[in-house]
This record gives structure tokens, C-alpha cells and sequence, in this order.
């Protein structure tokens, strides 16, 4: 237990509102640690000192009562308040760890979507796909099987592309001989970047 903890229990304590394993636990503190032990003495001086008055019915100026008053909240510790959400956390920390680690997730990735900026072209065939500098041709009367991908370049698609063909961070040009069997995707925003990512990501693990 450290001195901050011990200083919060040391008014339960006095109150009588601590449990048998807090207080032999406050109590071990208070032996080994002579601040605690000096700054307990003087919270019990102080109630007992209120409780004599009371007991005595004393009367007192109003001077001497707010000065009394002073002197006693100023010797109480200081309970922390636990906010709503602190609360709420405490009592759903799956959900709290899923929400970190998506935070997480999407900063790396939005780390890596301003970072990328090399040409990457991907697909199963690529072997009738023209690269020129940054720009990805698909020549007229060319046949690509599967989906091509384009990242950080140019797309023209003058042949067929039998599956999707999708552009990150890119433009796509398709002419009017070109044949898209599957989905034409364009992706400019970092969030449907994201999504991208992890959908692509999910799908390669379940092949």
C-alpha cells in the first residue's frame, strides 16, 4: 500500500467503515511509514477534539466554530471521485480493450496510408500487364485472369480483366474496348482505405 491509499482509508478507518483485511493492511502502512503514522495521530486528535466539544456543549464564537471547521476539513484526505466513465470502464474492460486496440489498428493504418507512396500493382495475372513508370496498362485484346489491384499509380484498362480491378490512391481509366467482369473499386479516402485494408487482410487468412 502506498501513502496516497493509506491517507484516502485513514477517515473510513476513523469512521469504522473499513473491512478487517483494510484495516490490518492500513495498519501494517501506519507501523513501517512515520508520516502516515503522524498524520493519523493528528486525525485522531481532531475528532476527538470535535467529539469533546460536542460532548460539553461548549459555546463557541462563530470565529472559533468556523476556525474548528477549518481545521477539520483540512485535515481530511481527499476521496478521489470516480467519473461515469472511468466507471463504466471498470465495469466493461472487453469492450474497452476491443475500442483500444481498433484505435490502434486505425492509427497504424492511417500512419500507413500517408506514408505509402510507391507504385505496388498485385493479381494472380499479371503477365500481359504493361508498367510504365507509374502508370499500369492493360492492353487492348489483353486477358487477365483474377483481380488486379493498383496502389499509388495509374490504371488504363483497355483489354479484359476477368475479376475486380481496384485503384488506391490512384486514377482509372477505362476505354471503351475494356471489359471488367468483376467490381471497378476506387479508393481516395483513408477510412475506405482502411476498411480495404482489413477486409483484404481477413480474406487472405481464410485462404
Amino acid at each position: 500500500m502506498n501513502c496516497n491509499v493509506a491517507v484516502m482509508l485513514m477517515h473510513d478507518y476513523l469512521d469504522d467503515e473499513l473491512t478487517h483485511d483494510d484495516v490490518a493492511e492500513l495498519k501494517l502502512h501506519i507501523d513501517a511509514c512515520q508520516s502516515c503514522r503522524t498524520r493519523l495521530e493528528q486525525l485522531e486528535r481532531t475528532e476527538a477534539l470535535t467529539h469533546k466539544l460536542m460532548d460539553s456543549h461548549i459555546a463557541m464564537t462563530p470565529q472559533q466554530s468556523a476556525h474548528l471547521t477549518d481545521r477539520i476539513m483540512s485535515s481530511l484526505p481527499v476521496k478521489r471521485r470516480r467519473t461515469g466513465f472511468a466507471s463504466w470502464v471498470r465495469r466493461h474492460p472487453a469492450v474497452s480493450v476491443a475500442a483500444v486496440f481498433a484505435l490502434v489498428m486505425f492509427s497504424s493504418f492511417l500512419a500507413m496510408w500517408q506514408q505509402e507512396s510507391d507504385l505496388t500493382v498485385r493479381g494472380a495475372d499479371l503477365a500481359e500487364v504493361v508498367i510504365e513508370g507509374d502508370t499500369v496498362t492493360v492492353p487492348e485484346g489483353a486477358h487477365v485472369k483474377g483481380d488486379l489491384t493498383v496502389e499509388n499509380g495509374k490504371a488504363n484498362v483497355l483489354g479484359e480483366v476477368e475479376g475486380d480491378v481496384t485503384v488506391i490512391s490512384g486514377s482509372l481509366y477505362q476505354a471503351s474496348t475494356a471489359h471488367i467482369s468483376g467490381e471497378v473499386k476506387q479508393i481516395d479516402q483513408a477510412l475506405d482505405w482502411f476498411w480495404y485494408k482489413v477486409t483484404h487482410s481477413i480474406s487472405s487468412l481464410a485462404y
